[in-house]
């Protein structure tokens, strides 16, 4: 089970890589929204910094939307899909193995641009690490939770509209919990509690996430 997870894996970053243009659309997207807000809204720094957490966190869902639609819309068109649904191993194993190559190349490199984009939005230090922090445990849960929405959708030929309703409305604690963290931490307050409450979504979302998404490609695909 094992080498299947890492075969499909290392398939899935090499497929990434070799289409880098796409790779890099969500990425531009989410650097535009960030370094293009300043200028549409006001330069000065008081409200930068009261705005950046809801701002970064906005890019960074939206971001992660836009990235999702073609999570399994090659493999359904190539044929692939069938052959993980009518392979001897757990599907669900192997659909975690493209959720996390999804994150590997969309969530992960936003993550290790949120610190140059707190400074730029001069978020004070303890905000930066906790948006750092909000990243790593809020983006693999977007990533698994957009899954569920991508695999309901992905038999249908324009599904974009329909994902975005489905899963939007999931997104919503995550932004709120992330974004409440960040603010609590610019002003010197705890923030235990909205960071064990997202590290509880993320345990769960491993744990049911691809049991979902799998029956979701099961219904999609018969």
């Amino acid at each position: 089970m094992f080498h299947a997870f890492s075969a499909l894996l290392k398939r899935d970053l090499l497929l990434a890589f070799r289409h880098r243009g796409e790779l890099a659309n969500p990425l531009l997207f989410f650097l535009m929204i960030v370094t293009l807000y300043p200028l549409g809204v006001s330069p000065e720094v008081d409200l930068l910094r009261k705005i950046a957490p809801g701002v970064i966190w906005i890019a960074a869902l939206l971001s992660a939307l836009f990235s999702l639609e073609n999570l399994f819309r090659s493999d359904f068109e190539d044929g692939a899909l069938e052959q993980m649904l009518l392979s001897a191993q757990p599907l669900s194993l192997l659909v975690l193995g493209k959720v996390l190559a999804h994150w590997l190349v969309s969530g992960l490199p936003m993550l290790l641009m949120a610190p140059l984009l707190g400074l730029l939005l001069a978020m004070p230090p303890p905000a930066i690490a906790a948006l750092t922090l909000t990243l790593g445990l809020g983006t693999p849960l977007l990533s698994l939770v957009g899954a569920i929405g991508v695999a309901l959708t992905v038999g249908l030929r324009r599904g974009g509209v329909l994902l975005t309703l489905l899963v939007m409305p999931l997104y919503i604690p995550v932004l709120i919990f992330a974004t409440n963290a960040v603010t609590a931490a610019a002003a010197g307050m705890p923030i235990a509690g909205q960071i064990y409450f997202l590290a509880a979504l993320l345990v769960l979302a491993l744990t049911l996430a691809p049991l979902a998404i799998a029956a979701a490609l099961r219904i999609s695909v018969s």
